[in-house]
């Protein structure tokens, strides 16, 4: 199952995740940093969940630069709503997972369609604001991915943005499931309990809109 070689799965040592501070970041806007040093330094302000999800940001940031940071924040981002979709499955409808993992691997999931699905699953809407943040550094990824001029500040921008959005899920998450998708071990995540059976997996799933063929 695609979870097993997800970052931030991994524990890590004690004095590696005690070797920055833990901060926890809310969903507050924030002022958009004037150099690459304000863009690593709010990333250092996060919480060991957030920084261990997008660990190679900092590297990315000194050596490749926006353009290439941009895309890996993004890729992050979708590999997570992939996972906290399944957890979630896994979790509150005690879905089969082998059958929920294959399913969500088979489904084409568009930007609104997560925010749909998403609510299915949960039950609730993701906040207003919550989305807003991330559709603000999605404008600016759309940009650099279709060759158009856009401003160093916006790249930081979105960078900022996409890091707080990513701790403002993990925080409403959190609070309406019990775990944080960006970042925390989930080992064990689902709880005891038996799960359904495949079949019934399957038609759970056909009912939300995936892909359940």
């Amino acid at each position: 199952m695609f979870w097993r070689d997800r970052p931030g799965v991994a524990e890590k040592p004690r004095e590696q995740r005690d070797a920055a501070p833990r901060a926890v970041m809310d969903a507050s806007p924030m002022a958009t940093p004037a150099t690459y040093k304000g863009v690593l330094k709010e990333f250092d302000a996060h919480s060991q969940e957030v920084r261990d999800y997008f660990e190679h940001l900092p590297r990315l940031v000194n050596d490749f630069g926006y353009d290439v940071a941009i895309a890996y924040v993004h890729s992050q981002v979708e590999l997570g709503h992939n996972f906290l979709l399944y957890c979630g499955l896994a979790k509150l409808h005690k879905a089969d997972v082998a059958v929920a993992d294959r399913i969500i691997q088979a489904t084409h999931i568009t930007r609104e369609g997560f925010q749909e699905f998403f609510e299915h699953v949960f039950g609730k809407p993701i906040p207003t604001t919550t989305q807003k943040q991330l559709e603000n550094a999605e404008h600016v990824r759309d940009k650099i991915m279709h060759g158009k001029s856009i401003s160093e500040e916006k790249k930081r921008g979105a960078l900022v943005d996409v890091l707080s959005y990513a701790a403002a899920m993990n925080i409403f998450v959190k609070g309406i499931s019990g775990f944080s998708p960006f970042g925390q071990d989930l080992r064990g995540f689902k709880g005891a309990g038996k799960s359904i059976d495949p079949a019934t997996t399957k038609w759970l799933m056909k009912g939300m809109g995936f892909a359940a063929s």
